[in-house]
């Protein structure tokens, strides 16, 4: 563990699906005009700052979001940044699948064909640990992603167990910092948006 490598959480910007609230996994959409607006306000915020590293979802939502806000071509397509693979739920909201499963959470519930949150959690954990392999000079490693992997991830960085990233909100086009205090890894900042 590299003491002092902080990990920027930058999700995507507004898709059609992220804006009716359907679970977005497998379907490779990309972003509406509202999200290429806030990646370029991403863009604006992190003003070309340095990153040891930048690690990219293989989706097109996260990549385009990654082009936009300029780190296109130094980003590397990391697989364990996929979102939650959310099997037969996938396009649907949760009031929809609650007519079939009432009280229905993506949190507590089986994901029937699709991954548990423990299983996304191990993704996170590898993320976490190539992440902080990268040696550089900014100490900084920047990961473009979706909703509940960072969400995850966050609550893996600080040692909760995976479905304690149901604790965590996350817009989208944010940026959220997992940092260090002396030794202990920090949630150093959470959820910048940006002002509409």
């Amino acid at each position: 563990m590299i003491a002092g490598t902080e990990l920027w959480l930058i999700r995507h910007g507004e898709t059609e699906w992220s804006l009716s609230g359907q679970h977005t996994s497998r379907t490779d959409i990309s972003l509406t005009e509202h999200g290429r607006k806030r990646a370029e306000e991403l863009r604006a915020y992190l003003g070309g700052r340095k990153f040891d590293g930048v690690m990219v979802s293989p989706m097109q939502r996260a990549q385009e979001t990654c082009r936009i806000a300029g780190y296109g071509d130094v980003a590397v397509v990391e697989e364990g940044l996929r979102e939650w693979d959310y099997g037969i739920y996938e396009g649907k909201t949760t009031a929809e699948i609650r007519k079939d499963v009432p009280g229905w959470s993506v949190w507590k519930d089986e994901i029937v064909g699709g991954e548990t949150v423990e299983r996304v959690g191990e993704r996170a954990d590898g993320v976490i640990a190539r992440a902080l392999a990268m040696k550089g000079e900014s100490h900084r490693v920047a990961l473009f992603a979706h909703a509940h992997i960072l969400r995850i991830l966050a609550a893996r960085w600080i040692g909760l167990p995976a479905d304690g990233g149901s604790l965590f909100s996350l817009g989208t086009g944010s940026v959220s910092v997992m940092g260090w205090e002396r030794e202990t890894r920090v949630i150093a900042g959470w959820n910048r948006g940006f002002e509409e």
